[in-house]
């Protein structure tokens, strides 16, 4: 599967799932088009993704429809449509729809959203590889210091322009806000970071965890990872780690009255006019 986005001659996340509304609306196009919370690359994995489309009044009575029989109320929408989602996408193992509901007025799955919250794993020379792991798990070959790491997550908490741990697109802010970074050992030995914010920057998770493993190797400082932010600008002092092991956990939203409001302050541009703090 190559991530999330639709890519000509590829499968993805987004692709599968339009091509099972297609099927399932031929009777009444356009096929809608999904809005997802967070777009991820090929190789993460989401337990926790969220993604609307629109459905048009005929696309809508349609489907209701095709669950009428004589004496028996029609199954509710949402209902329909993950039960005729499933039946089609019970060939593609890696897609599960968890759940369907309609949307609450406003709601927008990716500009509505509060935060997003990824998990990253690695398993070090101190727990070991476990090949049976090698999809969620990144296999590190030398041990981490992970009091060093999570101190250092710390120090990148807030509201700052992350442009030295973003891959920029042209005309997209590199300003987020770092709810929580914090890394810890589970009890089978692997250390897991926890990482959530507003949003994120096209590799900006990865690019988080490599800093901290550098620090966990002892190459850089755990207070460099201040110096780098303020300087916004891509640095070999540390490298993007893998896809691999990068999880996204949840996205959180408001209460539905403020879902709007949400959206719109989230389209709106952000500025930091001082980041030096």
């Amino acid at each position: 599967m190559s991530g999330w986005a639709t890519q000509p001659g590829l499968r993805t996340v987004q692709g599968q799932i339009e091509a099972g509304l297609a099927g399932i609306l031929h009777s009444h196009p356009p096929t809608p088009i999904l809005t997802v919370a967070g777009r991820t690359d090929a190789g993460v994995h989401a337990t926790g993704q969220v993604a609307h489309f629109d459905l048009n009044p005929d696309q809508a009575d349609g489907l209701v429809r095709i669950s009428r029989g004589k004496g028996r109320p029609p199954t509710p929408l949402a209902v329909m449509v993950q039960r005729r989602l499933s039946g089609i996408l019970v060939t593609q193992p890696e897609i599960v729809i968890k759940s369907s509901v309609l949307a609450p007025p406003g709601f927008d799955a990716r500009f509505s959203a509060l935060y997003r919250r990824y998990e990253y794993r690695i398993a070090d020379s101190v727990v070991g590889h476990d090949p049976l792991q090698r999809f969620r798990t990144t296999w590190h070959g030398f041990a981490l210091d992970v009091d060093a790491m999570d101190a250092a997550a710390a120090t990148l908490i807030g509201l700052h322009d992350f442009a030295t741990y973003c891959k920029p697109r042209p005309g997209a802010t590199t300003i987020r806000t770092l709810q929580e970074f914090r890394w810890r050992r589970d009890p089978d030995g692997v250390l897991v970071a926890s990482v959530q914010a507003d949003a994120f920057c096209h590799s900006m998770v990865r690019a988080l965890v490599g800093a901290c493993v550098a620090v966990g190797e002892g190459r850089l400082a755990g207070d460099r990872l201040v110096d780098l932010r303020i300087e916004r600008a891509r640095t070999s002092e540390f490298k993007v780690m893998p896809a691999q092991g990068l999880a996204l956990l949840e996205v959180g939203y408001p209460a539905d009255e403020l879902l709007a409001l949400r959206a719109r302050e989230t389209r709106a541009r952000r500025e930091l006019i001082d980041d030096t703090e």
